[in-house]
């Protein structure tokens, strides 16, 4: 098991060919310490394990890992179904201004049509997704304050990794002095 850069980690996932809206999430604070947790999955990629820390108000750092090569029957049930009530979504920038001018007219006419007809908001989620080229979205089980179950099952799952993703942002915390507040 390797520990990378979170940001390594969602590059990795945006760089993987597969079905961008086949993408799972779970997320919430962190047991023991300061952050928060997130497992991402997809049925034929796998399922990541980061971990994430607000150094301050306008830089967020952590790390992560693959945790596993593939959602098997054990993992399934604890990655959020189509159904769930939130969404996540990881995004690339436009590689230029003429790749950003184009995904702003698809975005602009995929909304003139949901304003135009009756839609429901998973299908707008999906059709703006598409819009942007998102590389990995989909539904998302996430607690601001706290700790979904599945967030602990998962954690459980892979103890392992959690208690070295662990050390290594502790690590990160202390060499921030994020303890201390600003001055």
């Amino acid at each position: 098991m390797r520990v990378r850069d979170w940001q390594d980690i969602l590059q990795e996932v945006t760089e993987e060919s597969t079905d961008p809206d086949g993408w799972r999430a779970v997320a919430g604070s962190r047991r023991d310490g300061v952050g928060e947790d997130l497992f991402i999955g997809h049925p034929s990629v796998g399922v990541y394990q980061l971990k994430t820390y607000a150094k301050n108000p306008r830089e967020l750092r952590g790390v992560g890992t693959r945790v596993a090569r593939r959602v098997d029957d054990g993992l399934d049930p604890l990655l959020p179904a189509e159904g769930a009530a939130g969404r996540f979504a990881v995004r690339t920038p436009p590689e230029d201004e003429d790749h950003a001018e184009e995904m702003a007219t698809r975005l602009e006419e995929t909304l003139k049509v949901h304003a135009e007809a009756p839609t429901e908001p998973d299908h707008l989620f999906e059709d703006v997704m598409d819009a942007m080229d998102a590389p990995a979205f989909g539904p998302m089980d996430y607690e601001f304050d706290g700790r979904p179950d599945e967030l602990d099952e998962l954690t459980d799952e892979f103890e392992e990794a959690e208690r070295l993703l662990s050390a290594e942002l502790d690590e990160l915390i202390e060499a921030d002095d994020v303890g201390r507040g600003f001055h």
